[in-house]
C-alpha cells in the first residue's frame, strides 16, 4: 500500500499497489539511497539535492523517454503525454469491469478514489471517453430494456 499525502487537493489516500510496483520503487529507492543528501530527504522522490520534485521534471522526463523509444521525433513536444497513461489506465478498469459483468455504478467509487477525484461525478466522464466503452454501456442498457418488456 501507497499512502499519499497533501495531494491537489490537501487529502491524504492509501493506493494498493501491484507486487510489480513495488519491486521497481524498491529498486529506485537502493539507487536513490546510494547518495547521501537523497537518502536523508523527507520526499521519496528527489531531484540530485534531495529537494522534491517540481511539476514539470516528470513530465520532462517523459517526452526524452518517448523520444528514446520513438514514440515521437527527436525534435517533437507533441506526443504521448504523461497524464494519458491515467486515462488509459481509467478506461482499461472500466473495460475490464464490463467484461467480468461487474456492477459500474458501485466500482466507479473505487476508481475515482484510486484517481484521486474529489468527487464521483469527475470519473463519470470515462464512460464516455472511449468508443468500446459506450458500446459497453450500450449493450447492458438494451438489455435493460429487453429484461423490462
Amino acid at each position: 500500500m501507497l499512502t499519499i499525502r497533501e495531494t491537489k487537493f490537501g487529502k491524504t489516500r492509501i493506493v494498493p499497489l501491484h507486487p510489480s510496483t513495488t519491486l521497481a520503487l524498491r529498486r529506485y529507492a537502493s539507487i536513490r539511497d546510494d547518495h547521501a543528501v537523497r537518502r536523508v530527504s523527507k520526499y521519496f522522490f528527489t531531484g540530485d539535492l534531495g529537494r522534491a520534485l517540481i511539476h514539470a521534471n516528470p513530465h520532462f522526463s517523459f517526452i526524452l523517454w518517448t523520444r528514446q523509444t520513438g514514440l515521437r521525433q527527436p525534435d517533437e513536444r507533441d506526443g504521448p503525454r504523461i497524464h494519458d497513461l491515467r486515462h488509459s489506465f481509467a478506461v482499461r478498469t472500466l473495460l475490464s469491469w464490463y467484461r467480468d459483468c461487474e456492477d459500474i455504478e458501485r466500482r466507479l467509487p473505487e476508481l475515482s478514489t484510486y484517481l484521486g477525484h474529489n468527487h464521483v461525478s469527475a470519473t463519470y466522464w470515462y464512460l464516455t471517453a472511449h468508443p468500446n466503452l459506450l458500446d459497453q454501456a450500450r449493450l447492458r442498457l438494451d438489455a435493460r430494456w429487453e429484461m423490462a418488456e
